[in-house]
């Protein structure tokens, strides 16, 4: 065999290394979209929806300002103290549709004013009965209360009002730039919800 077949049968300088390269690469990015693929659905399917739901159903608001009598409790005057606050009511919503009984153990209003967040925390039923006791001319926005302290059975769906109180004045309740709602679950992640619609004011 001549020099010049022996030429011609030999492959171009690199050319089996070029080759070899270029299956690496695509074997590569295969693996890579594959790999990622998996990740995604890993999440995907590992993700579940949160056990509990809600919505705020309605939302109204009574600001109020008092001032005491100016004698304590023996007759004896003293100085008299203004109060203003805002009493609110709220109508909520909540679903259990997780598989397990969840456990409310706290209700929190968050209003965001000009210095920051206030809150404040739900009445329990019993504060709440008490509160129309104290306005008797609030009794036509009387509901069926709702517990802070509330086990929500399995697909179980529980509806009521609550009520929370803020010590400020009507002015700057009106001045707020946002409220929100906090229902604390013991062993899992708070729900947040907000009102969808406008605040009555009464």
């Amino acid at each position: 065999m001549s020099l010049l077949q022996q030429d011609s049968k030999d492959q171009a300088p690199g050319e089996a290394y070029t080759r070899g390269t270029s299956h690496v690469v695509v074997a590569t990015v295969v693996a890579t979209v594959l790999v990622s693929i998996a990740i995604a659905l890993y999440i995907y399917m590992g993700q579940k929806p949160p056990a509990s739901v809600g919505e705020i159903i309605d939302v109204w608001a009574h600001p109020m300002h008092t001032e005491s009598s100016g004698f304590d409790a023996n007759g004896a005057e003293i100085p008299k103290e203004e109060i203003d606050q805002v009493l609110l009511f709220t109508h909520v919503r909540l679903h259990n549709q997780s598989k397990q009984p969840i456990f409310l153990h706290r209700i929190m209003a968050n209003a965001t004013l000009a210095d920051g967040v206030h809150s404040s925390y739900a009445a329990s039923p019993t504060d709440y009965e008490r509160i129309f006791k104290a306005y008797p001319q609030l009794a036509q926005w009387h509901a069926t209360p709702i517990s802070p302290d509330l086990t929500i059975e399995p697909g179980e769906t529980k509806e009521g009002t609550f009520a929370c109180s803020f010590r400020m004045p009507k002015t700057d309740w009106e001045a707020r730039k946002n409220l929100d709602y906090s229902f604390n679950f013991q062993y899992m992640p708070s729900l947040t919800l907000a009102p969808k619609g406008s605040i009555t004011e009464h």
